[in-house]
């Protein structure tokens, strides 16, 4: 009777530090020190990284964060600026201008509404709009100047999406090589 006393006791122990373990973060889970409330390391020390919390699919299929237009504005006008000679005042006109564009195709592409073709002539007459704002903010001088940095911008995204298709491309012909390789041995 003893031993069955101290067989239940021994088990409810046993059950007890285990849900403590697994509610305090257990014994350096990998979480670095103090594994406790207030503990250092990943996770704040409850055992749990946030990642962990928010379930199995936003950890296996996180989409690539969007760049604000701010900061898109903000390379193209650092780019912009030496080629068309612009002042600070011209800088952040033309960078406001610019992240407005941006924020406006963002949301063209996104309206499900509108078919291909509607989007392509949308974001036409939206590229037109803003590089007429744009050329109110130059001189005649930067205007040509903006013309042509626009057009070897155009061919330096030409050629990073050709680059990248390339490499897709090859990607895909390196694994159907592999394919057959497996397929026929």
């Amino acid at each position: 009777m003893k031993s069955t006393l101290n067989l239940i006791v021994f088990v409810f122990t046993l059950f007890c530090f285990n849900t403590i373990s697994a509610q305090y973060g257990g014994y350096n889970n990998g979480y670095g020190y103090g594994n406790g409330y207030g503990g250092y390391g990943r996770g704040g020390g409850m055992g749990m990284d946030r990642s962990m919390m928010a379930g199995p699919s936003q950890g296996t299929q996180s989409k690539p964060k969007e760049t604000p237009p701010e900061e898109i504005a903000a390379i193209i006008i650092e780019q912009m600026k030496p080629q068309v000679n612009l002042d600070e005042l011209q800088a952040i006109a033309i960078s406001n201008v610019l992240a407005e564009s941006i924020r406006e195709q963002g949301i063209l592409l996104k309206n499900e509404s509108s078919s291909q073709d509607q989007k392509i002539e949308q974001i036409k007459a939206l590229k037109e709009s803003t590089d007429k704002k744009i050329s109110a903010f130059l001189n005649p001088d930067q205007i040509e100047k903006y013309k042509t940095f626009m057009d070897t911008f155009k061919d330096m995204k030409k050629s990073k999406s050709k680059k990248k298709k390339d490499k897709d491309s090859k990607e895909d012909s390196k694994e159907a090589k592999d394919t057959d390789t497996k397929i026929s041995e």
